[in-house]
């Protein structure tokens, strides 16, 4: 009784230490991508095209709300001329899933649009979708999807 007992604590220690390793770096992960995600956010509202492009990968491409597939140099590029600006942006996180060196998120958005958005001055319901990879040991978005949500 007292082997079997023993074999049998031996065996959960060694399964709850198999398990807590990648539990815990996987928790890390997505605690590093929740971060990165919301100085993103503070990068939009800032104005501050220098911190996105730090965050986002040299192959970064995104379907934007306004239907359009763009890249990294052509975000920037809209920032930079002040075409796309977001004068308030909350965003909620409502998933976050690790799968190794890749991190998903996905929520919704609620922004105010400035500069020449089509939209300036409106506030827009967005859903979203990001994924984000450990790049050169850091993590970086490499793509983001977002759609305004329809208002009846």
């Amino acid at each position: 009784m007292q082997i079997s007992l023993l074999m049998m604590f031996t065996a959960v220690s060694l399964l709850c230490a198999a398990q807590t390793p990648a539990g815990s770096t996987d928790m890390q992960a997505e605690q590093q991508v929740r971060q990165a995600s919301d100085e993103e956010v503070q990068a939009f509202l800032h104005n501050d095209p220098k911190t996105m492009a730090r965050l986002w990968s040299d192959d970064f491409v995104v379907t934007n709300p306004l239907n359009k597939f763009v890249n990294k140099q052509q975000v920037l590029g809209m920032v930079e001329s002040g075409f796309l600006v977001i004068t308030s942006y909350d965003r909620r996180i409502e998933y976050a899933r690790v799968y190794g060196n890749t991190v998903i998120l996905a929520g919704s958005e609620t922004v105010v649009w400035g500069g020449r958005m089509p939209n300036a001055g409106k506030t827009e319901q967005l859903r979203f979708t990001a994924i984000w990879m450990k790049q050169q040991g850091r993590w970086q978005e490499v793509c983001r999807h977002a759609n305004i949500v329809a208002q009846p």
